[in-house]
């Protein structure tokens, strides 16, 4: 099957869904919803609460399917909501604050060890600071730039800079710490 097929494919499902079939929005849930669960779960510690806002999220993606242009990758659409409801249901039920620091050094992140698995990184940036959590995620894991992650989240550029290298500060002491917990060095 050709690119231009699955693109055709993915362009009349959206637009079956646009007119409400059911079976339409159930294929595009069901393609979709493992991945942005995962993506809410990378803002949201709880499962449930991350479930729940990926709900959400896909009550959005169909109410406003007719606002997709098929400019661009629908997954890339669909994940947009998603990183915007969590930030959203953040904003509502944790009164997360940023601080206002320009201290800011581009230091040198190295490649997490494969020694590690998944849900024990998960589980180091879970133990982030609520702030420190959404702008690595943002920056790290969306790709999000810091003009943009600062217009987001309406505050300045600097303080997304600075929020960032304290989380990546944050990770790598606690991936020494674990290092060093399973070598029994401590």
């Amino acid at each position: 099957m050709k690119v231009i097929d699955l693109h055709q494919q993915e362009k009349d499902l959206v637009q079956l869904a646009t007119e409400n079939n059911r079976q339409a929005q159930h294929k595009i849930y069901s393609t979709y919803a493992s991945k942005m669960l995962g993506v809410c779960r990378q803002y949201i510690k709880d499962v449930h609460q991350a479930e729940d806002v990926m709900i959400t999220a896909f009550m959005k993606v169909f109410t406003n399917l007719k606002n997709f242009e098929h400019k661009g990758s629908f997954e890339g659409w669909i994940r947009r909501i998603m990183v915007n409801e969590c930030i959203s249901f953040i904003r509502a039920n944790k009164k997360v604050s940023f601080l206002e620091d320009e201290y800011y050094k581009e230091d040198s992140f190295n490649n997490i060890d494969s020694q590690f698995t998944v849900d024990e990184i998960q589980f180091l940036i879970d133990a982030l600071p609520d702030g420190y959590k959404m702008i690595f995620n943002l920056y790290a894991i969306e790709g999000y730039k810091h003009h943009e992650i600062a217009a987001l989240l309406n505050i300045n550029e600097g303080t997304s800079k600075s929020q960032l290298s304290h989380a990546r500060r944050l990770l790598q002491n606690e991936i020494i710490k674990l290092k060093d917990y399973r070598n029994g060095t401590k």
